[in-house]
């Protein structure tokens, strides 16, 4: 997983990464967020979905120390980080953002 991951977040896409877990009511939360989120920005924004149990090693290179967390990349570059919750408003503004930094 960690190079395609690198693959991943080198795209001159912005990469929004979703560190969740299957057994986190808040991930499960976050999970129709996110799809509207896609739904509202499409091509704009490539959204990922790691599961840190099937991928211990890479949540513990990236420091992901709960769940959910959210990492926003551009050309390999971590724009944005951060754990818990938001809503898609909150998110949309994080992306927006990145898209004028």
């Amino acid at each position: 997983m960690k190079s395609s991951f690198e693959e991943i977040i080198q795209s001159d896409t912005l990469v929004l990464i979703d560190f969740w877990a299957s057994w986190c009511g808040p991930c499960k939360a976050m999970a129709p967020v996110l799809m509207e989120l896609k739904t509202e920005l499409g091509d704009r924004v490539r959204i990922i979905k790691i599961d840190v149990d099937q991928n211990t090693d890479l949540a513990v290179q990236m420091k992901v120390m709960g769940v959910p967390t959210f990492m926003l990349y551009k050309n390999g570059e971590r724009l944005w980080h951060d754990a818990g919750t938001f809503t898609k408003e909150a998110l949309k503004k994080k992306i927006e953002d990145a898209e004028n930094q």
